[in-house]
């Protein structure tokens, strides 16, 4: 049985320096936060990254980066939501992208901004046991229902087209285990999470973790006007998860957050990982 450390990580999608940054004497683009971002490759190891809001010119600079510090990530291309996987520790047996539709059925205006919501699947073969898993990543409709009415539930309706997406992949490879991440735009309570973890049969990392549970909400406000600061709000709140079917019992033994100091110059979601044994 392996140890696996899997994270999701929304990186703020920007490509170019603007001029609140530059006043401060800083700089967002693309190719000075990516650089930034392999100190977090560096201090958390983790095996296989769902990422969000990475964009094309995002993951070029992160790829160059990643080859010029010597770290063997590879990517799965998925528009704004690719998947980065350790490639001398496992074999990508299979993968799909899946673009969420730009409008629903009885939902007014549209919910997928730019083609940026989306799902990104890959099947993984862990190379040291042959143990077989499904890693998945997701970025969900953004506005929240006072801004949009049926923004709730146009992102429990992705949420559900993803799980049945992945039912496909994990019934064609002996029923493995899943690992479903992604930047859901929604609070623990809302009812896209409450699918998941309801009727779409899912647990959330955070609930089972034996050693270790982040408690907070892991977000701070780094954007457009400048670096951000981390929020004292609780876990319940929280925008980034982590959703597991069909692990061993006790896999998991540590939900975290990473949010050093220095983590408000890339972005405004902290990564969240879990150490899991599959």
């Amino acid at each position: 049985m392996s140890k696996l450390r899997l994270m999701s990580q929304n990186l703020w999608s920007c490509t170019k320096n603007n001029e609140a940054w530059e006043a401060l004497g800083l700089d967002c683009s693309a190719e000075v936060r990516m650089r930034a971002n392999i100190k977090i490759f560096e201090t958390l190891l983790p095996d296989i990254i769902g990422g969000q809001e990475i964009n094309r010119n995002m993951q070029l600079h992160l790829k160059f980066a990643c080859m010029e510090a010597g770290l063997p990530y590879t990517f799965i291309w998925g528009n704004d939501t690719p998947i980065i996987y350790r490639a001398d520790r496992f074999e990508l047996l299979d993968a799909e992208f899946f673009l969420f539709p730009r409008y629903m059925e009885g939902l007014e205006g549209e919910v997928n901004n730019g083609n940026t919501k989306s799902l990104n699947i890959g099947v993984f073969r862990d190379k040291r046991d042959g143990r077989v898993f499904v890693f998945a990543t997701a970025h969900l409709w953004w506005k929240k229902e006072q801004q949009q009415p049926g923004s709730d539930e146009a992102r429990r309706r992705q949420i559900k087209l993803s799980i049945e997406k992945l039912h496909t992949y994990q019934q064609k490879y002996q029923g493995c285990p899943i690992v479903f991440v992604g930047d859901m735009n929604a609070f623990y309570t809302d009812p896209a999470i409450q699918y998941a973890i309801g009727e779409g049969g899912y647990t959330h990392a955070h609930d089972i973790a034996t050693d270790f549970r982040h408690e907070g909400r892991g977000y701070n406000a780094c954007g457009p006007k400048g670096p951000g600061t981390w929020q004292d709000k609780p876990f319940e709140t929280a925008l980034d998860h982590i959703l597991v079917k069909d692990i061993p019992a006790g896999a998991i033994s540590r939900f975290d957050r990473y949010c050093p100091d220095y983590y408000v110059y890339i972005s405004d979601h902290a990564p969240a990982y879990i150490d899991i044994a599959l």
